[in-house]
């Protein structure tokens, strides 16, 4: 039988990005996600909550065919009023930052708010795991990306521009230390690896981006023009547009899935 707790809520599949917030709970409260579901718990001093490839002997499952991931990989525990993330698999986690905690290292704290987890599984393929700690009224969440009562606001995008920005700003998603959008020809090369067929160029890009610029720039959005960071432009346009959408939620790292190698 799947590891249970008396007063956990079990949080289903289909439940939206934490990266968008989490409703109601105590401050403390933990939210913790994967592709597979997930579990809400209130905070309970010595409380733990067990993640890993074995359904049957963990709270949440991750990377439940990929026998690179360990049956027990982790666990959550609070203690002393803070939740607490440790690693028990052999594979590390790899949290924001690109900070990479082994089994042998001390218990990491958790901040309020949203902290990506990520588990990398064979062949290139990269396991999530979303964890929310609710905030109290007195506390400063650590992320602009946890408010619960005055969500963040997103930007429309079509699904190509969606698709298109998700392979440009795939480090962004998976949190790496120093992230860099990928030139016009490597995304569309990435690109034409996941939708083969569709005619993918470094100018059918440019250009769609160029457009999604453009449009966010006009609603107010800063830092999008030439005219605003000068020369020499690099990267920076792009790196402006790809934290805007990460900070207003436009883009969260579940999305990382449309490419193919996130679970």
């Amino acid at each position: 039988m799947t590891t249970r707790l008396r007063d956990g809520r079990a949080l289903p599949a289909t439940h939206h990005s934490l990266a968008w917030g989490v409703s109601g709970g105590m401050a403390g409260t933990l939210h913790v996600l994967a592709m597979s579901g997930g579990i809400t718990v209130g905070p309970k001093e010595g409380r733990t909550i067990l993640f890993g490839r074995n359904r049957l002997d963990v709270h949440v499952c991750v990377g439940e065919d990929d026998q690179r991931i360990s049956r027990h990989q982790g666990t959550l525990t609070h203690h002393g009023n803070q939740w607490w993330i440790e690693t028990a698999g052999r594979l590390p986690l790899r949290l924001p930052g690109s900070r990479l905690l082994f089994n042998q290292d001390e218990p990491l704290p958790l901040e309020p708010g949203y902290t990506p987890v990520f588990l990398r599984g064979s062949h290139g393929r990269e396991h999530l795991l979303e964890v929310h700690v609710r905030a109290g009224t007195d506390q400063v969440t650590a992320t602009h990306h946890s408010a619960s009562t005055r969500p963040p606001r997103t930007w429309p995008l079509s699904p190509v521009e969606h698709l298109a920005l998700v392979v440009l700003g795939q480090r962004y998603l998976l949190h790496e230390a120093y992230p860099n959008p990928l030139s016009w020809r490597q995304a569309a090369e990435h690109l034409d690896e996941v939708r083969p067929g569709e005619g993918w160029t470094h100018k059918k890009v440019e250009h769609l981006i160029v457009g999604v610029r453009n449009r966010l720039s006009r609603a107010g959005v800063a830092g999008l023009t030439r005219e605003e960071v000068g020369e020499p432009v690099g990267n920076t346009l792009n790196h402006n547009l790809l934290r805007e959408l990460l900070e207003s939620t436009t883009l969260v790292p579940p999305d990382y899935r449309l490419i193919g190698r996130t679970e």
